[in-house]
């Protein structure tokens, strides 16, 4: 039976982890350590668990084997340095930081240490998913010349970041961002785990609705990959319907996602087929576990961490862009990128 740690239960997928947690019966309920009592005590009353006020007593207990952080975004680094040392595997909600001088240190800390980070995404580990990895990395397509990723809901119309618990996703002190980073972060990793590192961007974001007017509600990025592909990532808090997903454009045919068929290819004029569904990776809780009982290549995490931290630099280069007006160069913003993996 593993027993593991929560360390704030402030983000909106905080309740879904509980919930993987209390259906496995490999695992006890989690402890759960929250800076707001009231929030952690009622998670403990929903799911399980033990609730603690105190941090230092959670990360010293011999029974924990690994770690979720659901704090605020700007908040993870805290939590990583005082967890990392630990030396227990952490599954940290994205992104990992949201600036590139963060994810800089959080990465040295994990090198230092030896320990096993991974964050909150999970679209590239999905069986569809892993068809089109592969289907891409097969050639099939021809040589990719632009793709795109489109992530977006409805949150600011119908203001779910309005309650106690979610409020701080409209605070840019707490969040780093708004639509942009909560949706385009997926966005951004998805393309980049396809695609390979980014060039440079140049991005457009803003705040359309008036709504959690702190923040930017919708944004659109365009990254020119090292590659020479060109990609397109849209994210936005105020799409109610409509097409979402992925598209990735290559000489010789185009796959594309169907809400109803799922991930088709077809070239020029001939009729669509479906891409052959992949096999699923564990991802979230199941990546913890995966990455506690050493059932998951350390390669496999190694680019995982690789794609994240390249996430971050991308976004942050994104939002330059958005201020400057101008294409900004990743690498020249971040280059940490070549040292992921040494």
């Amino acid at each position: 039976m593993h027993q593991l740690a929560v360390l704030s239960a402030a983000h909106g997928h905080t309740r879904g982890y509980l919930k993987a947690i209390k259906e496995r019966e490999d695992l006890a309920p989690a402890i759960i350590w929250d800076d707001m009592e009231e929030r952690g005590q009622r998670f403990v009353e929903e799911y399980g668990g033990t609730y603690s006020n105190d941090l230092d007593a959670v990360l010293a207990r011999d029974d924990v084997e690994g770690f979720i952080i659901c704090s605020e975004n700007t908040r993870h680094l805290p939590l990583l340095r005082a967890a990392i040392p630990v030396g227990k595997p952490i599954f940290c909600e994205k992104p990992i930081a949201t600036t590139t001088d963060e994810t800089s240190e959080a990465l040295a800390l994990m090198r230092e240490y030896k320990t096993t980070v991974h964050m909150g995404y999970f679209q590239p580990f999905a069986a569809g998913l892993q068809g089109v990895i592969n289907y891409v990395n097969s050639g099939a397509l021809g040589q990719i010349t632009h793709a795109r990723f489109r992530n977006a809901h409805a949150a600011a119309l119908e203001e779910r970041f309005s309650t106690p618990d979610r409020i701080w996703f409209s605070n840019p002190e707490l969040a780093g961002g708004g639509a942009f980073m909560d949706m385009g972060t997926h966005a951004v990793h998805m393309l980049r785990t396809l695609l390979g590192p980014v060039k440079e961007v140049f991005a457009t974001i803003n705040n359309v609705s008036g709504i959690y007017s702190d923040v930017d509600d919708n944004g659109l990025g365009l990254l020119r990959f090292e590659n020479g592909c060109l990609g397109t990532v849209e994210a936005s808090w105020v799409q109610r319907g409509g097409p979402k997903g992925l598209e990735i454009m290559g000489r010789d045919a185009v796959l594309y996602e169907d809400a109803e068929k799922g991930y088709l290819v077809a070239a020029s004029r001939d009729e669509a087929v479906p891409v052959a569904v992949g096999e699923a990776k564990p991802t979230r809780v199941d990546r913890l576990i995966a990455a506690i009982e050493g059932t998951i290549s350390a390669e496999e995490l190694e680019a995982d961490l690789r794609c994240a931290v390249d996430a971050v630099a991308i976004m942050a280069a994104c939002y330059e862009s958005n201020e400057s007006g101008t294409w900004v160069s990743v690498q020249d913003l971040y280059g940490q990128r070549s040292s992921v993996g040494n």
